[in-house]
């Protein structure tokens, strides 16, 4: 893969460099930073919470009643009085249990909202990031990020907040109902809590790293499903099935220990903790034994007990499960909040020049350029294109002919030099303005699912469908849409699947046509075709590039031999620059190619 044109599936890429840094995990700044997405769905969470104090108030009334109905009433042998107030206990579950419903409904709704947004907003933030960012990045573990870690986020987020309400409300209000009853009892009870806490935190701290191992390990092998999915044509060609099933299995092993180890870790949990409640139990049990013998607590009061302590220590259950639920969760929220805080596209300058049109005078002044330091790609390239040149960047693969384009669109910057386009810094423009005045067809076509008008459109999303179907004509791709069932009206499939690369590559013209822009590119834009439409699209090209400032990258010299300027360039400098009838009386490097290719055809 060379530095100029490294493999891509967009325009413009550099050469990757071993994918994002591991960073150490800031669990309580990224559980703030949650909050402050949840927190803007003000009137859910107040609802969500008047419920859980509700429904926990609701429910610790029902022991008290319990322990007064068998002390007053059923002690007592008053049917009657036992009936009534067993009606008002079953009242109070039955409205706490509607209750507990509400909170969730409403919980589910805050927390759909809140990953709506944050989803929106990580989308957004992927729209505007440098395509250095994306060189350096697994496509699948992006898609990862956006998928798979939100969704965990969500599943926490709809879970989580009630029940960290309740179980906090639950746990006082249960305090002080039990030293209320028994100071004895209640003291018994609280013993347990220390030995809960101590071995949760113990198992949280093991099973956070696991979990952020697992949701890594998750996002690198549906980066390799991405691509082995995306490069399955070539897979298949070069017979390395079993080569990619090997590697896939090693993947998929890293990932199954990471997950089982996080699962394994965090599902101590649940034994060890029951464990806990029913040693607690037990212990109260045993105790208020003891002191109702001597007479210093009622039956009732046990019976009230019993129930407490469940509702004291289901709580702190929920809340040792629900950290396993967070661990996965943070993991994903670090993930997103990761590419969240990268650089976006840089940012435009104060007062930065917004033109409608441009003349399209280009001029590069000793530009020099690298996408990794110390190994330069271009160096002290200069050059001037005047408005309507046709200039042609001719030279062997990895030469810097890509990296010329992606500096003039500014899917870079430079290391040293200038740009200048009109006579005005590259810099001083709108990134709007470069993106819109500068066309560009590449040379591997990317269509979106769709029709194919909406395709050619996506060049200008205003245009009449006569605007869409002339672009069509004058790139000659009219020609093969008129046989189609649907014609303009016929589905593509992502990538443009059901189209061959010829037709791909005529609707891409046809694109940057209806764009109109200014400055127009084109890289290798015939590559993909027979001769006989080369030859057809030529004439295209020519009704497109008319007054227009236009840079074309062929390894066909025949199509460039009209260029006003062929700039021959090797190993990052230009070693020859004119045009084609003065680079063939040099003799060189340009004359050369020319020579080596007429002996090619003849020998055809």
């Amino acid at each position: 893969m060379s530095q100029s044109q490294p493999k891509q599936m967009n325009f413009g890429r550099g050469p990757r460099m071993g994918g994002p840094v591991e960073k150490a995990a800031d669990q309580q700044a990224t559980i703030l930073r949650v909050w402050q997405y949840v927190k803007q769905q003000k009137i859910g969470l107040f609802f969500s919470i008047f419920f859980v104090i509700a429904s926990t108030i609701l429910s610790l009334a029902g022991p008290y009643l319990i322990g007064h109905i068998v002390d007053e009433y059923i002690m007592q042998k008053d049917i009657a009085g036992t009936i009534r107030l067993g009606i008002v206990l079953a009242v109070i579950f039955t409205v706490a249990s509607i209750f507990t419903w509400l909170q969730t409904y409403v919980m589910i709704h805050v927390a759909m909202k809140t990953i709506r947004t944050l989803r929106l907003e990580l989308f957004k933030k992927l729209q505007s990031l440098t395509l250095k960012f994306f060189d350096q990045r697994a496509l699948g573990d992006l898609m990862s990020r956006v998928t798979n870690d939100i969704d965990n986020l969500n599943t926490a987020l709809a879970q989580s907040v009630t029940q960290i309400v309740s179980s906090i409300l639950t746990v006082i209000g249960v305090s002080i109902a039990m030293f209320s009853l028994s100071w004895q009892l209640a003291i018994v009870t609280l013993i347990i809590i220390p030995l809960i806490v101590f071995t949760t935190k113990q198992i949280v701290k093991r099973s956070g790293k696991n979990y952020a191992a697992r949701q890594r390990d998750l996002g690198k092998l549906n980066g390799y499903i991405e691509e082995m999915i995306t490069g399955a044509e070539v897979v298949t060609l070069f017979g390395k099935e079993q080569q990619t099933i090997e590697s896939f299995h090693k993947q998929n092993e890293h990932l199954r220990h990471s997950a089982q180890r996080a699962e394994i870790t965090s599902g101590l949990l649940g034994p060890i903790n029951n464990f806990m409640n029913n040693l607690g139990l037990a212990v109260v049990i045993g105790t208020g034994a003891f002191l109702a013998v001597k007479g210093l607590v009622s039956v009732g009061i046990i019976a009230a007990f019993v129930t407490y302590t469940r509702q004291f220590f289901r709580p702190l259950n929920q809340l040792s499960n629900l950290l396993n639920t967070f661990q996965s969760a943070i993991a994903g929220a670090e993930r997103v909040f990761e590419i969240l805080d990268e650089p976006s596209e840089v940012a435009d300058k104060k007062n930065a020049l917004e033109c409608e049109r441009l003349t399209g005078d280009v001029t590069f002044n000793q530009v020099s350029f690298s996408y990794i330091p110390e190994k330069p790609v271009l160096k002290k390239i200069s050059f001037d294109a005047k408005a309507g040149d046709t200039i042609a960047l001719v030279g062997p693969t990895g030469s810097g002919k890509t990296t010329i384009i992606n500096l003039l669109t500014r899917f870079y910057d430079v290391d040293a030099g200038e740009i200048l386009i009109d006579g005005h810094h590259i810099e001083d423009y709108k990134m709007a303005t470069i993106r819109k005045r500068v066309g560009v067809v590449l040379q591997d076509t990317y269509l979106f699912s769709g029709t194919i008008r909406e395709n050619i459109r996506f060049g200008k999303l205003d245009a009449t469908d006569a605007e869409v179907e002339e672009a069509a004509k004058i790139a000659n791709a009219h020609n093969f849409i008129k046989y189609l069932p649907a014609q303009y009206d016929t589905a593509v499939q992502a990538g443009g699947a059901n189209l061959s690369q010829g037709q791909r590559q005529l609707l891409a013209i046809a694109r940057a046509i209806l764009e109109n822009a200014d400055i127009l590119i084109l890289d290798e834009a015939t590559s993909s075709v027979d001769t006989q439409t080369e030859v057809d699209i030529q004439k295209g090209l020519q009704h497109l590039m008319q007054g227009r400032t236009s840079f074309v990258i062929a390894h066909r010299l025949k199509t460039i031999e009209n260029a006003d300027q062929i700039l021959v360039i090797q190993q990052g400098e230009i070693v020859e620059q004119g045009n084609h009838q003065q680079l063939m009386q040099k003799q060189g490097i340009y004359s050369n190619l020319q020579q080596k290719l007429l002996l090619e055809s003849a020998e055809l």
